[in-house]
């Protein structure tokens, strides 16, 4: 069984700056609740086949993580694949211009219920929709304000 979860934003911002935000793996720690820091594998940028790795928080234990990058379309598309649990998961962001200098950013979700996890799809489903609405609104909270402060100086 698998459960999909999309959020969308509109980010008064270009599609450069919030891709250029997104793709910044040392900040997600600013807008994903569970990532206390995060990297990519080696270095360099995200590109298909790369790792991030991540230190992260959830169900009460901080644990290593990873992530491989599934595909890069710069500034529109990035994807990711790894586990949720002990489940199959893969996450995307897709940017599209809107009007002059906006953004609609769509975040989407799907995860591979397996184990335990089969046990209540609709309350996990309605957890994840919950934690990434909440990490959309940070994502345009940060592009704005450094936008903003970019106008003001």
């Amino acid at each position: 069984m698998t459960i999909r979860t999309e959020s969308r934003i509109t980010i008064a911002s270009s599609v450069g700056d919030v891709w250029a935000y997104v793709c910044d793996v040392g900040r997600w720690p600013e807008w994903a609740p569970t990532v206390l820091e995060c990297w990519v594998r080696g270095g360099g940028p995200l590109q298909p086949g790369s790792r991030v790795e991540q230190r992260a928080k959830d169900l009460w234990r901080t644990h290593g993580r990873s992530q491989e990058v599934t595909a890069v379309e710069a500034p529109r598309y990035v994807a990711f694949a790894g586990t949720m649990g002990a489940s199959a998961a893969r996450w995307a962001m897709e940017l599209e211009p809107v009007h002059d200098r906006q953004t609609d950013a769509k975040m989407w979700i799907e995860v591979d219920l397996a184990g335990i996890m089969r046990a209540a799809p609709s309350l996990l489903k309605g957890s994840i929709q919950r934690v990434s609405d909440r990490e959309m609104t940070a994502i345009k909270a940060a592009v704005e304000s450094t936008a903003r402060e970019r106008a003001e100086s």
